[in-house]
């Protein structure tokens, strides 16, 4: 159960990791970078923008949904070209995107927050049929994006705060309470990044800063860690053969050099199978 190296190509702050069930193929950001990144069959392939872009979803086996700082975008996978589908923060200099994840309406929620992370600056939307809306308010670092196999939750935390929260959803997919507490992380002083859940309802969540993977069922109660060969551990995806391997983003920005001189996998991206099993991203209704 030791993670290896899927790709080799270090990022500045690798996330957004995303399989795509119909091309059989992981991408993933790396947001300083401001770039796009996959393996194709011959090799490393990658795109460059001129802001920063954090996460996606999958629209059709061609194209992406794809959160800037600036919008959200369809994504020409063949061409690179990306169309405008809606503003986002468009005029806020301050902000740019950060996790996202499409949820099981064919909507997709995404977060924002400030580059230099500002408190408060931030805030998490769901775009909609059409319509973009902010749910969330008043969020440093937006992260954990994630909903419940069953649809009954969704799933956030606002990482300096260290606790998840959990908000229940109508029919629709909207919020109908405020959020609550659902992991504490503050008496163990972790911080939680972002996440994913698997078919079984557990979710299993990166914790910055402490290289690994954590686990939590249904009630939120630990299950176990998976440890990485990184420290500033990102984003967990479910992807491969049956959904049976976890793909992992990395961050090398900040880590001290001579960390990196004796750990060279900082902001690699990893995989590994952990006898789990996910489910596939939904599609993104445009």
């Amino acid at each position: 159960m030791t993670a290896q190296v899927f790709d080799g190509r270090t990022c500045s702050l690798g996330e957004g990791p995303l399989w795509h069930p119909l091309r059989n193929q992981l991408f993933w950001f790396d947001i300083l970078d401001k770039r796009l990144l996959t393996l194709g069959t011959n090799g490393p392939i990658s795109w460059q923008f001129d802001e920063y872009v954090s996460a996606a979803g999958w629209v059709d086996e061609d194209t992406l949904l794809m959160a800037s700082a600036s919008g959200l975008w369809r994504l020409d996978l063949a061409t690179g070209d990306r169309k405008l589908v809606c503003p986002l923060e468009q005029n806020n200099t301050v902000t740019r995107s950060n996790d996202g994840r499409a949820d099981p309406w064919g909507g997709f929620w995404i977060g924002t927050m400030g580059i230099q992370a500002e408190p408060a600056a931030g805030a998490i939307y769901r775009y909609y049929q059409g319509t973009l809306k902010r749910l969330f308010s008043d969020i440093t670092i937006s992260n954990a994006i994630c909903f419940a196999p069953n649809r009954s939750y969704a799933y956030f935390t606002d990482t300096p705060t260290r606790q998840v929260m959990r908000v229940p959803l109508d029919r629709n997919g909207w919020p109908t309470t405020e959020p609550s507490v659902f992991i504490d992380l503050r008496s163990d002083r972790l911080n939680p990044d972002g996440a994913v859940v698997d078919a079984q309802g557990n979710l299993w969540i990166a914790q910055w800063g402490a290289g690994r993977i954590a686990g939590y069922d249904v009630q939120g109660r630990f299950l176990r860690a998976l440890e990485m060969p990184a420290i500033q551990v990102t984003c967990p995806a479910f992807g491969g053969a049956e959904y049976a391997a976890m793909y992992v983003t990395t961050a090398a920005d900040g880590v001290a050099p001579e960390v990196m001189e004796h750990a060279p996998m900082q902001g690699m991206t990893f995989k590994i199978d952990a006898g789990i099993t996910g489910l596939p991203e939904p599609k993104v209704i445009l």
